[in-house]
């Protein structure tokens, strides 16, 4: 289903001190096979892992954020990271991320988490904020995204998924579940209830990721016209839009499928 996003002055009125907790969960580490260390990166003067850890301070409806990572020594510079900044890290399994989810829900007490990945540096609060009212309006849907259809660029992706939902995908051993964290809760017919925030027209061609070299030549290109303010979906476009030149940059990147973890 897909339900009415909340405007500014409704999320801004969320009284959060009484309400189920909700927990923004940043994933992030150092290992990557396409492009190593990307998450600490610099882009515009500061690590990409900045710019999603502001976006997610900004966002409205949020209790905590934290970092989740591995337990690999490779990954010891994302905890001093986090403690230079006064945000907690919580360490688990490098390959089962889903694992290292359900430990940092558990060990926050959250009643529904907020996944953002760490190389999605341009993502805007306003939409965080947005997910999240959804789920506040109505706490018994299990999953929200952005995702599920896609219709804004890849790279401002925002899931919200019940703590319940994600222990029951606990049971899924399959290893692209265990690596996706939600993809057991949306998949077709696994029997959660899912709902979406989707515009129109939709912008899902266009790709704000940082997963390669292309990428972050995008990213570099996109930072020089917009500046290094808390990025606004809406300009974003805009810039994409008016410079095709920057497009074509990783226009031919093709996403790894969902399978291949």
């Amino acid at each position: 289903m897909s339900l009415p996003a909340p405007n500014t002055q409704q999320i801004k009125r969320l009284n959060i001190a009484d309400a189920p907790r909700v927990v923004a969960v940043i994933q992030a580490r150092v290992g990557s096979t396409r492009l190593r260390a990307k998450v600490l990166r610099d882009l515009g003067g500061m690590p990409v892992l900045e710019w999603v850890l502001r976006a997610a301070r900004a966002a409205h409806g949020i209790n905590e954020v934290v970092i989740a990572t591995s337990d690999s020594p490779d990954d010891d510079t994302i905890e001093a990271f986090g403690a230079e900044r006064g945000v907690r890290v919580i360490r688990g399994s490098e390959d089962d991320v889903l694992s290292r989810f359900l430990l940092a829900a558990r060990l926050t007490n959250a009643d529904a988490i907020v996944r953002l990945t760490a190389d999605c540096p341009l993502l805007d609060p306003q939409i965080i904020s947005q997910v999240v009212s959804i789920w506040r309006q109505d706490q018994a849907v299990d999953y929200v995204s952005t995702t599920q259809p896609r219709s804004l660029p890849r790279g401002l992706d925002v899931e919200l998924v019940r703590a319940s939902a994600l222990l029951a995908a606990d049971a899924r051993t399959e290893p692209h579940h265990r690596a996706h964290v939600t993809s057991a809760v949306y998949e077709e017919g696994a029997g959660f209830v899912t709902g979406s925030l989707t515009f129109k027209p939709t912008y899902d061609h266009f790709r704000v990721t940082l997963d390669t070299d292309e990428d972050a030549q995008l990213l570099d290109a996109l930072v020089a016209k917009c500046g290094t303010d808390i990025p606004s979906w809406r300009g974003i476009l805009r810039v994409l839009e008016e410079n095709p030149e920057i497009v074509a940059l990783n226009a031919h990147i093709e996403q790894k499928p969902l399978t291949e973890g």
